[in-house]
């Protein structure tokens, strides 16, 4: 997970400081020390560190602070401060042309930094908001570029415009725009082709697409694990073809955040989303003061109770009031463990979940995420053993079944008889617990009727 380790370093440098109790300005200048080497490993751009760390230090190093009664949580409010304002400060979202007139957009970005899947997402992004989205294939120098948008449009629900691999790229956005407009389609977003580095072909192509259609917003797709070497592509993009704002690509990838920090303040252009994985619904906007709280462990409640609303908001209704009845009655089988799993699952996982919880962090101390998430595949497997009428009657459980359970999911008994145990103790948490239904029937929170550990 990006950030991860540079959330870990300034957790333990703030916990330092709050064990001070008053603090004199060499602690403090130690501190900001701390930090300053905890970005430059984040592969945070140097001016922007130095930059950074003068500007807190300005705000750290004064009466107020070094008086007040609480001056630990004073420097960390400063800290939190300055981080949001370093990636943005506000919120940008990507604009449309007024009314029904056509918004045409350019996807451009290296090779390999996730743009065409960025694209699919953008276009699955548009249509939750009513746009009828087109997109268009323009990269004529890899096929398999071409068939990869066809494949993800076809999953997001989006028609994709192609003229093949013998037609200029500037030929196709020319065609695709006139064929947009003859369809009634909102919103059209041009793939273009990348290179592994920056070159004039490409940039005079991109230049070409711009002067024969009116290209509202080019978008910069840059990969997050190319750290520092992201913003320089960035700043060169900008240079060269001025782009409207960036999308950071694979930032659940073991990646140092430096991309993240430093794009708006070398640019000057905002980061738009930030890119999850590799299914087409993970493209969050990105908001500086929600990164910047889970960077510092103050966790990102408004994102989770975010998931969670949309998580309710895609779901069966006559189901969920099918399981309040059960619930009421204080029934909660296997099958009702395997949904709650797939909640979770909808949410990002253990570890997601976990990010977003204030003292948690990105890095979960204690709580070793990854271990939950390989614990919980675990019991999962446990629960696929069973045939449907164990999965539906938990009283069937005896020592013969759960022999051949164990076996079927290349465990030890204990551990099924150790699950077993910690499940018929989340059914009598269950009876216990009317309150977590909601209103008509709905479970509150869309987690499926509890976490499933």
């Amino acid at each position: 997970m990006a950030f991860e380790s540079l959330s870990d370093k300034l957790q333990k440098v703030f916990k330092t400081l709050r064990g001070k109790g008053r603090l004199s300005e060499a602690d403090v200048k130690a501190a900001l020390k701390d930090v300053k080497l905890a970005l430059l490993e984040a592969d945070v751009n140097f001016k922007v560190v130095k930059q950074f760390i003068n500007s807190v230090s300005e705000r750290a190093v004064g009466v107020d602070v070094m008086e007040g009664l609480n001056p630990a949580q004073m420097i960390i409010k400063i800290v939190n401060e300055e981080l949001t304002s370093l990636m943005g400060s506000e919120v940008t979202e990507v604009t449309f042309r007024p009314g029904k007139e056509l918004t045409v957009f350019m996807m451009c970005g290296l090779q390999g930094a996730g743009k065409t899947t960025a694209t699919a997402k953008l276009a699955n992004a548009f249509k939750l908001k009513s746009k009828k989205t087109l997109l268009v294939a323009c990269d004529v120098y890899r096929p398999a570029a071409i068939e990869q948008l066809k494949i993800n449009g076809e999953k997001v629900g989006c028609e994709v415009f192609s003229m093949g691999t013998d037609v200029k790229p500037s030929e196709i956005a020319r065609n695709a725009v006139e064929y947009a407009k003859k369809n009634n389609f909102n919103v059209v977003i041009l793939d273009t082709a990348g290179r592994l580095h920056i070159d004039e072909d490409m940039m005079d192509e991109l230049v070409e697409i711009k002067n024969t259609v009116d290209v509202h917003e080019t978008i910069l797709v840059v990969d997050a694990m190319t750290g520092q070497d992201a913003v320089n592509v960035a700043n060169e993009f900008n240079d060269k073809i001025s782009i409207a704002g960036v999308i950071i690509s694979k930032m659940d990838g073991d990646t140092r955040g430096g991309a993240a920090l430093s794009v708006k303040a070398v640019t000057g252009k905002p980061i738009l989303y930030v890119s999850n994985g590799e299914k087409l619904d993970t493209l969050d906007t990105f908001y500086p003061d929600r990164m910047a709280n889970r960077i510092l462990g103050m966790g990102d409640v408004l994102s989770l109770i975010e998931k969670a609303e949309k998580l309710n908001a895609d779901r069966d209704e006559e189901k969920d009031k099918e399981m309040a009845k059960r619930l009421k009655k204080g029934k909660f089988d296997f099958n009702d463990y395997l949904e709650s799993m797939l909640q979770m699952r909808k949410m990002g996982g253990l570890g997601s979940l976990l990010s977003m919880m204030p003292g948690m962090g990105l890095k979960t101390g204690d709580i070793d995420a990854e271990a939950g998430e390989k614990q919980l595949k675990r019991t999962e497997a446990i629960v696929l053993s069973m045939t449907p009428e164990e999965r539906a009657n938990p009283k069937l459980m005896n020592p013969k079944r759960k022999f051949r359970i164990a076996k079927g999911a290349g465990v030890d008994i204990a551990e099924v008889n150790r699950f077993i145990k910690q499940f018929e103790q989340m059914q009598k948490m269950m009876k216990q617990l009317p309150g977590m239904m909601g209103k008509r029937g709905k479970r509150m929170g869309g987690f499926g009727g509890g976490f499933p550990f």
